[in-house]
């Protein structure tokens, strides 16, 4: 049984918009806080969004800041991100992470491959 569950993802044009959900099967596979990391072809996974459960922290990659806005339906083990404005830069296969926590504004991840969905492709192009 996967414990991570994602969804969303397709091809828009830019300027368009996208919305991914991830949940995780139980509270206890996401204690703290989940989020999202991101994988171009060629490229390094960056980390670029997170939300706690508990409390009111959330992080930005400065590149997807005042474009992507993530949320969370705590009743549901889910969270949700909407892409806005998308850019072709955007392109990448879109992870969700549920093993994520902070400690201020430092924002750490857990190892295992059971934190992780299976990952959804994110396409912006005409």
């Amino acid at each position: 049984q996967a414990h991570v569950e994602e969804s969303g993802g397709g091809l828009v044009p830019p300027g368009g918009s996208l919305r991914l959900s991830c949940t995780a099967s139980a509270r206890t596979n996401s204690p703290e806080a989940m989020g999202w990391y991101r994988q171009a072809p060629g490229k390094e996974r960056e980390f670029i969004v997170a939300i706690s459960w508990t409390d009111d922290s959330v992080y930005y990659k400065d590149s997807v800041k005042g474009r992507f806005t993530i949320s969370r339906d705590n009743a549901k083990n889910t969270v949700y991100l909407q892409m806005n404005n998308l850019k072709p830069e955007d392109t990448a296969v879109y992870y969700c992470h549920t093993g994520l926590w902070n400690a201020g504004s430092t924002w750490y991840s857990r190892h295992g491959a059971d934190y992780w969905g299976q990952g959804t492709q994110v396409t912006v192009s005409l």
